[in-house]
């Protein structure tokens, strides 16, 4: 471990650890039963008459849907950043500029990796 973690007792490392891994595995569910649900509507639909009310708003629920799909596999992937900074040990330190996560973040979020302020602005800047 570097210097970095040593700001964290082992026990809120493993603690955080723990949290992690669980939220890992509840995105991944999340994601693989709502592309599994677009799936059945879908086919479903296929099978069925066709009407443009049905398809217009069948379109919106997709879009919705793919919107949730795409903010969990984001969060996953924050997840899995943090999961590694764990590793690495840098837990707790903002990959943007490396200052220091506030505890009380990391406690609200545990797969934080840029501070508040930097995730906000990283935020404004996605397209």
């Amino acid at each position: 471990m570097t210097a970095k973690s040593s700001r964290f007792t082992q026990e809120f490392l493993e603690r955080k650890r723990r949290q992690l891994s669980t939220l890992r595995e509840q995105l991944g569910r999340a994601s693989d039963a709502d592309r599994t649900d677009q799936a059945e509507v879908l086919g479903a639909s296929l099978e069925q008459a066709r009407e443009y009310e049905d398809d217009a708003q069948k379109l919106a629920m997709f879009e919705t849907d793919d919107n949730l799909i795409s903010r969990d596999e984001e969060r996953l992937a924050r997840v899995e950043r943090a999961l590694r900074k764990l590793d690495e040990g840098t837990y707790g330190f903002s990959d943007a500029s490396g200052k220091p996560i506030p505890d009380a973040r990391l406690e609200a979020t545990p797969e934080a990796i840029n501070t508040l302020e930097e995730q906000a602005v990283a935020e404004r800047e996605r397209p």
